[in-house]
């Protein structure tokens, strides 16, 4: 069992590197006034350490002039801060979607399976009905009824007969 503890993986090491090892440290080059070129020159970072860079070159006082602004139309403003809101609307409305599919189709195939169930309630009455009148099963005997009605006069009252048979 390995009981060494492991070092990190970092992009200077590779699978099967025991130890990282560092560069061996090379020897500084010396520059003379003479050989740097224009526009660079000696500065002092932060942190204190004097290093050679690139600097603009003095023309003038060490004023610094402010830079000319362009105006921005305020539509354009409200343009660009409206972009990442509606591109963030849009990418939850598709999530949403993506998320709200499978219960939708399941929805979908519960209001077919209840359209099918209405409709086969509806046909077998008429089914039914159907086979009756051809002398099926269930027909039974034709009534026939008669119904004499007669009146005199506008307000005279009515008498009839009823026969069954």
């Amino acid at each position: 069992m390995h009981t060494e503890p492991r070092q990190p993986l970092t992009p200077a090491t590779r699978y099967g590197d025991p130890v990282h090892r560092p560069r061996p440290i090379e020897p500084h080059t010396v520059l003379l006034p003479q050989e740097v070129p224009p526009g660079v020159d000696w500065v002092t970072l932060p942190n204190g350490i004097r290093t050679l860079a690139y600097t603009h070159p003095h023309t003038g006082p060490a004023v610094e002039a402010e830079p000319a602004r362009e105006s921005i139309p305020r539509w354009a403003k409200t343009t660009a801060l409206l972009a990442p809101t509606l591109g963030g609307g849009i990418a939850a409305a598709g999530f949403g979607i993506s998320y709200a599919a499978p219960g939708l189709i399941a929805m979908t195939e519960a209001l077919w399976a209840t359209v099918a169930l209405i409709a086969a309630g509806a046909l077998v009455p008429l089914a039914l009905r159907a086979s009756r009148g051809k002398g099926g099963r269930g027909a039974g005997p034709v009534q026939h009824v008669t119904q004499n009605i007669s009146a005199s006069g506008i307000f005279g009252r009515a008498t009839g007969t009823l026969n069954n048979r």
